[in-house]
């Protein structure tokens, strides 16, 4: 299928904005991809890689932050993509140990939600989203990490986030599941994955992705 109805492109377009797991899973992807695809992402994958706990770079970080990156380059001309595969979350749900409170609230995340929804339709590309990984608080809260997730955070704030994109009729890939079922021995850290789940979230993806353009 060519988006845009400009049948002098054989390959679509895809552009990436995302938190760390994105960025881990982005080469494989961008190889399954080739060379029906093009992909592209977040500029800044170098400075991004100093830290993944510390969005920066590439990583897209919390709501937040993705909103405000948004808005920068709708002000620029927006994003040359047929596609945006975007996702936020992880950053939105960390808690100080000992405290309730997340680093985005969820309704702040819902209204940012909705105001990427409406500022990326002003753009190119359509919108896709993808659910959020899971995280396992036994692995993530331990004493040598500064914050903690919670899975019920990370399933709540999808919730919303499904009901922000289906009401906007915005597609989902549900990377959350996933990922969920590929077992326990997952996790190379507190929160991201070993080689062989990067490699698997990325097929899924690419399979997701041929199977929309055709």
């Amino acid at each position: 299928m060519k988006l845009g109805g400009d049948r002098r492109h054989d390959s679509m377009k895809i552009y990436v904005l995302g938190d760390s797991i994105s960025i881990q899973y982005g080469p494989y992807l961008e190889a399954y991809l080739r060379p029906k695809i093009a992909y592209s992402r977040k500029e800044g994958e170098e400075e991004a890689l100093l830290n993944l706990d510390n969005p920066q770079g590439a990583n897209g970080g919390d709501s937040r932050m993705v909103l405000s990156f948004l808005q920068s380059k709708a002000s620029m001309g927006g994003v040359d993509a047929d596609l945006m595969l975007l996702n936020c979350g992880l950053h939105d749900i960390k808690r100080k140990p000992g405290e309730t409170q997340r680093q985005v609230p969820i309704e702040e995340y819902r209204s940012n939600l909705a105001s990427i929804v409406k500022l990326v339709a002003s753009m190119k590309p359509k919108l896709v989203w993808i659910r959020t990984t899971p995280c396992d608080e036994a692995v993530h809260n331990n004493p040598y990490i500064a914050f903690h997730r919670f899975a019920a955070d990370c399933e709540a704030y999808n919730e919303v986030a499904d009901a922000v994109m289906s009401a906007a009729q915005v597609p989902i890939i549900d990377l959350h599941t996933f990922t969920l079922n590929l077992g326990t021995d997952i996790y190379g850290d507190h929160v991201h994955f070993k080689e062989p789940v990067r490699a698997q979230q990325a097929a899924f993806i690419a399979g997701w992705l041929a199977g929309y353009r055709a």
